[in-house]
Order: structure tokens, then C-alpha cells, then sequence
């Protein structure tokens, strides 16, 4: 009997270099050929003396999934009881998207345009590649968990499963050269990532056999073969991220198969071109959305968590690229801890702030960050639940916390300025975007030089979120809705196009292009500066100076010269009243705080419009070739601290509009005065008493004087000197200054 297996083992041995063969792309392995396609090591392991049994193989890899998987599933009874513990809310919403995916499409449904759902309407593309996605399969497979286990539910995800194999071997599926494939990276990524978390929720369920359960690797092997072979170099943008990231995965947790380590390799190495190149060298996700950018958080997350726990290797900018993805998240949070809405953000649409705390929960988990853990959920989301094992669910009892002390911070390379005196609730935060991707500005926004702000427990100059599906999604994209400046009717974002499917995504053809001119950030005080070609088209050249003066207020000055007359806007994104139009505008909150916006140079017109409960207030000077708004933003904690008026004279908190005992030369010019300190706005030059200083070009420059010693600071883009003299003396003297420098003078 020995020597018959031996000699069975030896005859395996010769035969196995034609049993290791390549997984197809086009047709589902049968489970009595699975076992031809495994490893030598794994062959010889399983095989012994006879083809191994459909229960011998299931057997097997249950075993190896509950070691490799996220958490184990034969703990799934346990965690599930935590689960409806922890996130009560969400039976009804597994239950609600289960029945909303059964009564629409058959078990047995198409996976080829035209077809109609179950209620005899055609299907539409946004549905079709949702359907693709398989997202609600897996509420169908939470339901049958929340519904005593009634055997339908998986019956359900057995023949929707088959379906699509069926639909394989006869050809009869969407293919991506029709914009709705089937088999493309982002669906195919996210159908293989809830599969593999329903097979291991169904792995210990009779219901679910030995023979399926086998029919679903398969699936899954086939599902990464195409992946593989539809991928064979980088290509930029969150598709192919995602399929890859769902490679990766197969091939570690299914790695008994020959071709998952070439697959793993492959998709590791396409994975990190993806970290070179769309994580920013500042940390930010190059599409410059949050929505993006925590959606790669999770893309690299489940590669990597399965990497460390299946100690497979991962290169060190895997670890250097995770951290900052994180850590970007706390430079750009607001003080209570969300996050501004930035570019195409759809978690919850028309929200003006992102939650990040079960994002952060997880980056304190991988990286014990005591900063992360300040804006740390003590749980994680209910997706992000799963993909961590008990014992890093144990560690969000006790996060150990450290609030930040990140000041202004400059993303150069993504083109955000984040302007912030402080992480008190009261403390004020603004926002400037100044960036463009030159590969895939699809999920732009027209936006540009555009500004949010926080101020008093409020965000005071809102951005929205949106949403691909709904009408007015090209509204809400585009610069109506957001706080910049526009020229006539142009509005920033131009050739407007949907993606080639119709699903309500859509892009523009064009967007301007920035350019940061001054970036300076000191204690007292940050400047921007910053310019775009926006309306070059129609010969309008425009400029921003966004400046903060820190404790007190913003002044952004929006500068237009035109080679014929035209309407220059402002737009404000809030709920205004307008006693004091057009030149003063306030919004208040139900905290008493608020935001008045003031115009130094007088605008002629102003107005409001709306959608979807949002307002916005546009301020227009009309029918000239040149105007410059002076605009002050000036957050208030009560009523008493709001713009005032008194004896004529306008007040800014500590700061006066025109009372500066210095006299200005220059057409338009104004001033604001807090005793010794000053800006001054389009002046040639100004003098007090015995001193006169004469600026190289007209200027606008913030100056300090301190008994015998005068600060003065750029606030343009352009180097220009300062020509200072005596009345009393033919002496003078020239001092340079440099865009956004202060430079310091010693009086006679």
C-alpha cells in the first residue's frame, strides 16, 4: 500500500508541469478541472493518491480563507451580533436596498443592453453598471442574515452569479467599448470586493455547498484573469486603482493557483505607479477630490491590511504613501473635525462638509497617530467594519488623542491653501483652490480661485457635495455655485459632456488654468495671490489676493481689466439679507454668529438666486473695462461684533475704513486702520507728515509703523521698490520688496 502511493505520488510528480495550467479570461473553470490549475506544492498537499473531491477541495480552501480573509469567517456569528449592536440603523437599509435590487432585476437577469427590469421598463446605463457592480448584493446577503436565514436570499446571489457566467460562455454581455462593460476595472474591482466578503459571510451555511462555494472561485479567478490581461500597463484615474486593488486581493487570498503570482506582481506594481503618480508629493489624491481620495484610501487600504496580514511583501512607499493620504486629512479638517467639500464629493448630496472620523478611525489603527486619533471615530464605518479582525476593533476603545498644531499649510502640488488661526471652534479656516490636474480633471469643479470658510462652529462660504444622478448636477459643478468671481455670463467650466454611458456623470471640456503667484504664511498674517486664463477668450484679465489677517477677518480682492466694458461679478455662496445692499451683505446662524461681506469700492447691483435650498448672492459692477472688489469677509460671534457704523465711519471689529493719517495718492485707492497698522489698497504713494513713500508701480501694501521704524509688506505679485523721502531732506532711500515680503525701514 506504501509503495502504491508512492509510486501514485511519483507519477503525479511527472505530470504535473501538464496540469499547471493558465486561467482563462473567457470561460468559467469546472470544479472537476479546479485542481489542475493549483500549484505544484498545493497539487501534491490535496491530490495524494486520487483526484480530489468537490468536499476535499471546499474543505481546503474554507480552511486557508479563514486564515487569509480580513477576520475570520468562522467568527462571522459573533460579529454579526456586534454588528446590529453597533450600526442599528442599518437593517433597515440592507433590507430596503436588498428589496429594491430583487424586485427590479431577475435572478436570472441579462447582462446585455437593451433588456427591461422586472417592472417592464428599460433599463437605463446608471442602473445597468450598478448592476455590474454588485454593491446591493451584498445587502441581499445581509438580508438573509437579518431574515432567519430564509435560503432565497442565497439562492438569489447563486443564480445572479450564474447568470453572468452564462452570460460569459454565450458571449451575450456589455463589453467596454460600449462605455457599460461588464468586465471593466471599476466594476469588475468592486463586484469581486463584495463577492469576497459574501462568500466568506456564507462559507459556514449549508445552503451555500461545496460546489458553489467552488464556482464562486472560479468565478472569482476568471473575473482576474481579465483583469489582468485588460491591464497590462498604468493607466491614470480611480478605475483602474480599483480593479487592480480587487487583483491583488484574489491573488492573496487564492494564492494556491499558478497564475496569482505573476498576478500579484503585476497588480502590486501597476498599484504603485498609481501611488507615484496620483498621490501627490503633498499627500493629496491627484483628482483633488475627498471623495476621491478617501475612495483610494480604501482602493490601497484592503491590499495592504491583507498584505501584512498574509505577510506577503509590500514595498516602503506603500507605508510612506498610506501615511499621507492620512495625514492630509488632518491638514485640511475643519476645527469640529469634518473636512471642506471639495471637487466631486457624492457621499451626501448638497452638504456642505465631508465626515471623516471613521477614516481617521482607520489611519490611527494602521499608524497610532495621536493627531489621527483626535479626529477619530470610536468605531469605524459600517463598511469599513468588516475589513478589520477583533483585535484592532478592541484598540478604537482606547484612541489615544493629541490635538493638532497645524497652522496654514500650502499644497503646492494639488493646489489647495488652507489659511487656519487655530482648532478652537471659534477659530477661522479658509480654503483656496488654485490647481488643475493636467491628466484627469474630469471631477473638477469650476471653481477656480474659488474659497471656502469656517468661522464660530460654521462653515460661513460653503461648497457643496452633489450627486452624478440628479438634473441639476451640471448647476452644482460648475461657478454659480461656488464663492469666485466671473466676467458677464461666462461661467469657468465650459463644453460641458456627460460620460460616454449617459449615467448623469459628467465633465468639462474645458476649465482655466491657475497659476499661483505668492504664497506666504507668517503668524499674523497668510497672503495668496493667484491668476487664471478663465477669460482670456473675451480679453479679460483677472487676478485674486486673498489675504488673512488672523483673528480678525479676510480681505479678497478680485482684480478685472478688460479691453472692452463688461460685468464683473462676485458670487456668494449663503443665505443673505440685504439691508445694507449692495455694498453689505449678512448672513446669520442659529448660534447668533454669522458672516458680513463688505465692499470698500462701491458695486452697483446685486442679486439673488437658488436650487435646492442652497442661495448665493452675486455683486456686480457694471458695463467697465477695469474694476478691483476690496471685499472684507468679517466673521462675527454676536450681533455686537458685526460690520458698524458710527459718526460716519465704518467699522471692521478694531479696524476703520479711510481714517489712516496717511494720505494716498491713486484712483480708488482705500484703506482700513487699526492704530499703527495699515492697508492700503491701489495706491501710487502715500505720505504722513514728513515722510513720503512712492511705490514703482501702483501697489497694495499692508504697513506698521513703530516710532522710528516702518514695516512694509507686499501684497502683490510683482517685485516693486518703495522710494522713501524727506520733505525736509533731499535724502532717499530705495528698498526693494519681493512678493509678499515685509521688509523693515529705520526713519530719520
Amino acid at each position: 500500500m506504501k509503495a502504491k502511493r508512492i509510486l501514485t505520488i511519483l507519477f503525479l510528480l511527472t505530470t504535473m508541469g501538464l496540469m499547471g495550467q493558465e486561467i482563462s479570461s473567457t470561460e468559467i473553470i469546472s470544479n472537476s478541472d479546479l485542481h489542475k490549475y493549483l500549484k505544484k506544492e498545493q497539487r501534491i498537499d490535496l491530490l495524494g493518491s486520487e483526484t480530489p473531491t468537490a468536499s476535499h477541495l471546499a474543505k481546503y480552501f474554507r480552511q486557508v480563507f479563514s486564515e487569509r480573509y480580513f477576520y475570520d469567517w468562522k467568527n462571522f456569528e459573533v460579529r454579526f451580533k456586534l454588528y446590529k449592536d453597533l450600526y442599528k440603523d442599518r437593517k433597515a437599509s440592507h433590507l430596503r436596498r436588498a428589496s429594491e435590487h430583487m424586485e427590479r432585476f431577475e435572478a436570472q437577469t441579462k447582462w446585455q443592453l437593451p433588456f427591461n427590469d422586472k417592472t417592464g421598463k428599460p433599463l437605463d446605463t446608471y442602473s445597468f453598471r450598478h448592476l455590474a457592480r454588485q454593491h446591493k448584493m451584498l445587502d441581499i446577503a445581509f438580508s438573509y442574515f437579518y431574515q432567519e436565514k430564509d435560503p432565497k436570499f442565497i439562492e438569489y446571489f447563486l443564480k445572479q452569479k450564474s447568470s453572468l457566467n452564462a452570460a460569459l460562455t454565450a458571449n451575450e454581455f456589455e463589453t467596454s467599448s460600449t462605455g457599460n462593460g461588464v468586465y471593466e476595472g471599476l466594476r469588475s474591482g468592486y463586484r469581486i470586493l463584495n463577492w469576497l466578503q459574501i462568500h466568506n459571510m456564507f462559507l459556514g451555511e449549508t445552503a451555500y455547498s461545496d460546489e458553489e462555494q467552488l464556482n464562486t472561485i472560479a468565478t472569482l479567478l476568471q473575473t482576474a484573469a481579465e483583469l489582468y490581461e485588460s491591464n497590462p500597463e498604468f493607466v491614470p484615474g480611480n478605475h483602474q486603482t480599483r480593479g487592480m486593488s480587487a487583483l491583488a486581493m484574489v491573488s492573496i487570498l487564492f494564492r494556491d493557483f499558478e497564475d496569482t503570482e505573476k498576478w500579484y506582481h503585476h497588480s502590486m506594481k501597476i498599484l504603485e505607479e498609481h501611488l507615484k503618480a496620483e498621490i501627490n508629493d503633498d499627500g493629496f489624491q491627484f483628482e483633488r477630490s475627498l471623495h476621491y481620495h478617501l475612495s483610494d484610501i480604501e482602493n490601497y487600504f484592503y491590499v495592504y491590511q491583507l498584505a501584512m496580514l498574509n505577510k506577503q511583501e509590500v514595498s516602503e512607499i506603500w507605508t510612506n504613501k498610506m501615511n499621507a493620504l492620512f495625514t492630509t486629512l488632518t491638514k485640511v479638517a475643519y476645527p469640529d473635525g469634518t473636512a471642506p467639500a471639495l471637487q466631486d464629493d457624492t457621499d451626501r448630496p448638497w452638504a456642505e462638509r465631508n465626515i471623516i472620523s471613521d477614516f481617521m478611525a482607520l489611519g490611527y489603527l494602521l499608524f497610532k497617530d495621536p493627531v489621527m486619533g483626535y479626529f477619530a471615530d470610536d468605531r469605524l464605518n459600517h463598511e469599513l467594519y468588516w475589513f478589520v479582525n477583533k483585535e484592532k476593533l478592541e484598540e478604537l476603545k482606547e484612541i489615544k488623542t493629541q490635538k493638532p498644531d497645524i497652522g496654514s499649510v500650502a499644497f503646492h502640488d494639488t493646489g489647495y491653501f488652507i489659511m487656519r488661526d487655530g482648532w478652537e471652534q471659534d477659530s477661522n479656516v479658509m480654503i483656496v483652490t488654485a490647481g488643475l490636474d493636467d491628466k484627469k480633471p474630469d471631477h473638477q469643479h469650476g471653481d477656480m480661485l474659488g474659497v471656502q470658510a469656517w468661522a464660530n462652529g460654521k462653515v460661513i462660504l460653503p461648497n457643496y457635495l452633489v450627486r452624478y444622478s440628479l438634473d441639476d448636477f451640471q448647476l452644482f459643478k460648475n461657478s454659480m455655485v461656488k464663492n469666485v468671481a466671473l466676467v458677464d455670463d461666462e461661467l469657468q467650466g465650459k463644453i460641458w459632456t456627460p460620460n460616454k454611458g449617459r449615467t448623469g456623470f459628467g465633465k468639462f471640456g474645458r476649465l482655466p488654468h491657475p497659476k499661483v503667484l505668492v504664497w506666504n504664511s507668517t503668524e499674523e498674517m497668510d497672503l495668496f495671490v493667484g491668476t487664471h486664463n478663465g477669460f482670456e477668450d473675451i480679453d479679460t484679465q483677472y487676478s485674486r489676493q486673498v489675504i488673512f489677517l488672523k483673528k480678525n477677518f479676510w480681505i479678497i480682492k478680485d482684480n478685472f481689466k478688460s479691453e472692452e466694458k463688461r460685468d464683473f461679478r462676485q458670487v456668494w455662496q449663503g443665505h443673505y439679507t440685504m439691508e445694507q445692499a449692495p455694498n453689505h451683505i449678512l448672513s446669520s446662524f442659529e448660534n447668533g454668529s454669522g458672516c458680513s461681506i463688505f465692499q470698500l469700492n462701491s458695486v452697483d447691483s446685486i442679486d439673488t438666486q437658488g436650487k435646492r435650498g442652497k442661495e448665493w448672492t452675486i455683486m456686480t459692477k457694471n458695463n467697465v473695462d477695469e474694476f478691483e472688489f476690496v471685499t472684507i469677509i468679517l466673521p462675527f460671534d454676536s450681533y455686537l461684533n458685526v460690520i458698524g457704523q458710527s459718526e460716519g465711519k465704518t467699522y471692521f471689529g478694531d479696524w476703520v475704513l479711510n481714517v489712516s493719517p496717511w494720505s494716498t495718492v491713486g484712483p480708488d485707492s482705500v484703506s482700513i486702520t487699526n492704530g499703527p497698522k495699515h492697508f492700503f489698497f491701489s495706491v501710487d504713494s502715500i505720505s504722513k507728515g514728513n515722510i513720503q513713500i512712492k511705490f514703482s508701480e501702483r501697489a497694495d501694501v499692508y504697513l506698521e509703523q513703530k516710532e522710528n521704524q516702518l514695516k512694509i509688506k507686499s501684497l502683490v505679485a510683482n517685485q516693486m521698490t518703495a522710494e522713501i523721502s524727506y520733505r525736509n531732506s533731499k535724502k532717499k532711500e530705495m528698498a526693494p520688496i519681493m512678493p509678499g515680503e515685509m521688509v523693515t525701514i529705520k526713519l530719520d
